[in-house]
């Protein structure tokens, strides 16, 4: 999608680092795994341009994902409302050139206070774009140490194309090893690992379209971990399989100074996003909050501007939450999304 991304408007508000005389900041127990843990996996570290899927017919589900980007990416920015333009005709673009790179989304799964839930990296492939985002969902390793891969066989598809015609995406398995649930897969994390497929591949390619699986190209659908494909499988609603937050900038282990801008998106009570900068040992040392540009319905865009120049350099986590005004007393608590940050 090219339509550009227009100027978010949340507001921002930020403490700044307590001074040493100053009263304590508050302690957490530092996110699981995350203090100690860094990786080296590929992330994508250029920055990316966004823009907004329409939801399919009257769905007024949407996830805000970036149109697949071409060689260099201009500026980290934030999803427009805007809506995909789509062609009623079959399009005759050119294969993909296989040293051509693009930006896409890859669906992930980390835990969240209700259970798996499907959380988003923005990632570098080559070549065709649908195909290679597939193929991270397969066999990727998240960037985030705190994220796992999903689907329970480690391989790649044969192919990923929109059939604007049906109104499919068909994505192509090499064999019948991705037809049955494994015995140790349950049934929900078998439908999760089907939408975190469903999810990337409609990310990377800019549609809506349900997803079906074939054994061979103009074959018949056949089943994904045991999942019925035939006819398509549509995208979940975001709030029940996507984590209510995600952290889309800083990324894991970026390196950060002065002031830098987090981003990402969420479903928060009134659109209220608490963000924490904690050091090694889980004390808070900087807060504030993003308001959201939503909440409710569907994840939203949210931004802040985080000011770190009172740290001292080292490692930290930076991490972003959904507003719980009950305190953990009711519900199942809020959810995080974190990310190792270094400060220079």
């Amino acid at each position: 999608m090219s339509t550009r991304e227009s100027t978010m408007t949340s507001q921002t508000s930020q403490t700044s680092q307590p001074s040493q005389t100053s009263q304590p900041s508050r302690s957490r127990r530092p996110h699981a795994g995350r203090a100690l843990h860094r990786t080296l996996a590929g992330a994508a570290t250029a920055a990316l341009t966004l823009g907004v899927l329409a939801g399919c017919g009257e769905d007024s589900d949407r996830a805000e994902d970036p149109a697949p980007a071409s060689g260099t990416s201009s500026a980290t920015a934030e999803p427009s409302a805007s809506e995909p333009t789509t062609s009623s005709e079959p399009s005759q673009s050119a294969e993909p050139d296989p040293g051509e790179t693009s930006t896409v989304p890859v669906y992930y799964v980390g835990d969240s206070p209700r259970g798996p839930r499907l959380y988003r990296e923005f990632r570098r492939v080559s070549g065709d774009p649908g195909l290679g985002a597939a193929d991270m969902v397969a066999a990727g390793v998240p960037a985030d140490p705190d994220y796992r891969a999903a689907l329970p066989v480690d391989g790649s598809f044969s192919s990923v194309r929109l059939d604007e015609e049906a109104g499919l995406i068909l994505v192509q398995v090499p064999d019948d090893r991705w037809a049955d649930r494994p015995a140790d897969m349950s049934g929900k994390q078998a439908r999760l690992a089907v939408q975190a497929l469903v999810y990337t591949v409609q990310g990377a390619l800019q549609s809506r379209a349900p997803v079906q699986v074939v054994g061979e190209p103009g074959g018949p659908a056949v089943p994904l971990f045991g999942v019925d494909t035939d006819g398509g499988v549509a995208n979940a609603d975001q709030l029940d399989v996507l984590s209510l937050v995600s952290v889309t900038s800083p990324e894991s282990d970026a390196e950060v100074s002065g002031t830098f801008t987090a981003s990402g998106v969420a479903s928060s009570f009134e659109a209220t996003v608490p963000w924490e900068v904690r050091d090694s040992s889980g004390e808070v040392v900087v807060d504030g909050f993003a308001t959201a540009e939503g909440w409710m319905d569907r994840l939203y865009p949210w931004e802040s501007e985080v000011d770190v120049s009172g740290l001292a350099p080292g490692e930290y986590t930076f991490v972003a939450m959904t507003d719980d005004p009950s305190g953990g007393a009711e519900g199942p608590g809020a959810f995080e999304d974190s990310k190792v940050i270094s400060v220079g």
